[in-house]
């Protein structure tokens, strides 16, 4: 099981280093996926993630850097770890290291959980 979340894992991350996180998020997500920053409330269901994910893309001007460092599968879950160097519309500028950590179901992503210090 978890070589076959391993595998799923990969492509999602391809996809995400590809610049195609949309894309991404389309094909690798169940219709009740939660998503949650840190301790904030967690967001249910494809449609308003959708809209949050859209709009947070849709602020970046250019990924300065997008680097995974590592992932992992266990029994049902997997764990991803991020660099990433991001250029703003607005002209801010985020460095942010994160930890994906993601809930599977039937080969889509239920709940997805972004760990990172929020300050920088």
């Amino acid at each position: 099981m978890s070589e076959d979340l391993a595998a799923l894992e990969s492509q999602l991350n391809a996809l995400l280093l590809a610049g195609r996180a949309m894309e991404a998020f389309e094909r690798f997500y169940a219709d009740d996926i939660v998503m949650q920053e840190n301790c904030d409330p967690p967001i249910v269901g494809k449609a308003r993630n959708r809209a949050r994910e859209q709009a947070f893309f849709g602020a970046i001007d250019r990924f300065e850097r997008i680097e995974l460092l590592g992932s992992a599968a266990g029994d049902g879950v997997t764990y991803s770890e991020w660099i990433y160097e991001i250029a703003l519309r607005d002209g801010r500028r985020l460095s942010m290291h994160e930890v994906a950590a993601r809930r599977w179901r039937d080969g889509q992503v239920v709940h997805e959980r972004f760990y990172y210090d929020p300050g920088r």
